[in-house]
């Protein structure tokens, strides 16, 4: 999203969001000192509590990864008890707007969306998009793929369902989204992952998805990078360690 969509939020709370962020058994509680995230309590814990009962999870133990999917229009939410290894998809949502095309952002104003392996790290419950998540971008991956002198920033999961460059919900699926990021923080999860993906990285797909882009030899290289990491996941559902190479690609 455009910088300037961001700017007043982002002043009004940055100070009581990085000062929750020192103190995780409290980050609930700062948390809850706004209406929207409040509102996201009592409409939203008894269903999220119910979803993860019914994974066997507790809410006092969540651990949280989320999925998104652009050209399939879906964030899916992995979830697990923060003793063990392995996540399991507990919900789905549809990503109501869309920005840009398939492929990577490289630069402020192209109006992409990111693709690769990021982390959320903002938390803003007076957003000018209801509730927002701020994702990573760039990464550091990003930094060294890109030549761009600005690679933009700010890209978000949100509400109000519009975008540009962001993962816009409706704002009753946004409630339950951060409010699952919140639990999984206030249990001390200090970086929840989020991985982008083009589409779903299946062998078939990627077969149709390459030949579809063949004459972009490096784009098709680049989904070619992901999928390691997709099938590294789906394989073992467990969070990915990840390094980036010199030239920006990531090293499982």
């Amino acid at each position: 999203m455009a910088k300037f969509n961001y700017k007043v939020t982002i002043i009004s709370t940055i100070a009581i969001v990085l000062l929750s962020f020192t103190d995780q058994s409290d980050f609930l509680a700062e948390q809850s000192r706004f209406i929207r995230v409040r509102t996201a309590i009592n409409e939203k814990k008894e269903f999220i509590e119910k979803t993860l009962n019914e994974n066997q999870i507790s809410i006092d133990s969540l651990n949280l990864l989320l999925i998104a999917y652009k050209d399939n229009d879906l964030l899916d939410v992995y979830a697990k008890a923060k003793q063990k290894e392995t996540y399991k998809k507990i919900l789905s949502y549809k990503i109501c707007a869309r920005s840009g095309q398939l492929g990577p952002k490289r630069r402020e104003g192209d109006g992409q969306v990111p693709e690769g392996f990021y982390h959320l790290n903002y938390f803003n419950p007076t957003s000018n998009f209801y509730l927002s998540l701020g994702i990573n971008y760039p990464n550091l991956a990003d930094r060294r793929k890109s030549t761009a002198s600005d690679l933009g920033g700010n890209i978000f999961i949100h509400g109000s369902c519009v975008t540009i460059g962001c993962l816009p919900m409706t704002d009753e699926c946004i409630k339950e989204i951060y409010l699952l990021a919140v639990y999984a923080r206030n249990n001390g999860q200090l970086r929840i992952p989020v991985y982008i993906f083009p589409f779903k990285m299946t062998d078939q797909n990627m077969t149709i998805y390459k030949s579809q882009y063949r004459d972009n030899e490096e784009l098709v290289a680049f989904w070619d990078n992901l999928k390691v990491g997709y099938d590294l996941f789906f394989n073992n559902f467990s969070e990915l360690n990840i390094r980036v190479a010199e030239n920006g690609d990531y090293i499982f």
